[in-house]
């Protein structure tokens, strides 16, 4: 499979929330299928900016069957599964740091990189300020990139965040500021980036705007 899991019609799951759908499926496990339909493409586009179209096939395919294997220690009391999901995920995605990290230190270095490319607009003339972004993002521990970028690219909440990595809030909070502040020294001589970082927190998943982060 190639691009994101397209949505399969006529499939169970579709009403009620995600903790619904994860509960009935211990029953009836063909439910589950709604579950995937619902978050699969968006946990895809995730994994594919992070490590490339190919590698986001494996990721999605295994966040899912782990997910299935694991809902019944789901707790219903999180109505939404995005966290839990993109959690999974995060773990994943983990394993290949050392993919993720070169393929930024590429486009920082050459402006070029076929994983980097997934997430880099390589038509508009922006590879000037991708350069030293994508230099930056490679530098950050492990910890602050996944924070930082299920904020900018997941578009989670800072208590999202915390339940997907499981985490405290306040850790959340002070990587988040701590990538932000490196991110925003790598981009500090672009004025429409600077500003952009340092819009005002009271908007989860809102901090980092340019065009990078659509």
């Amino acid at each position: 499979m190639t691009g994101p899991p397209p949505a399969r019609p006529g499939t169970s799951g579709d009403d009620g929330d995600d903790a619904d759908v994860i509960a009935q499926s211990l029953d009836e496990p063909e439910l589950f299928a709604g579950l995937y339909d619902r978050h699969a493409p968006d946990i895809h586009r995730y994994a594919a900016r992070r490590l490339g179209e190919g590698a986001a096939d494996d990721i999605t395919a295994e966040t899912f069957l782990i997910a299935f294997r694991t809902r019944a220690r789901y707790d219903t009391a999180h109505r939404l599964a995005r966290p839990w999901l993109y959690g999974i995920a995060a773990n994943l995605i983990g394993k290949h740091r050392r993919t993720e990290v070169r393929a930024l230190k590429a486009l920082a270095r050459t402006g070029h990189d076929p994983v980097a490319a997934s997430w880099s607009d390589r038509s508009d003339d922006r590879i000037a300020v991708q350069a030293p972004l994508a230099g930056a993002l490679a530098a950050l521990s492990p910890g602050d990139r996944h924070v930082l970028l299920l904020v900018a690219w997941a578009d989670l909440g800072y208590q999202e965040v915390a339940e997907a990595l499981r985490i405290p809030l306040g850790t959340v909070r002070s990587r988040l500021n701590r990538a932000r502040r490196k991110v925003r020294e790598a981009l500090s001589t672009d004025p429409a980036f600077a500003s952009a970082l340092d819009a005002s927190p009271a908007t989860a998943g809102q901090e980092l705007s340019p065009s990078w982060t659509k």
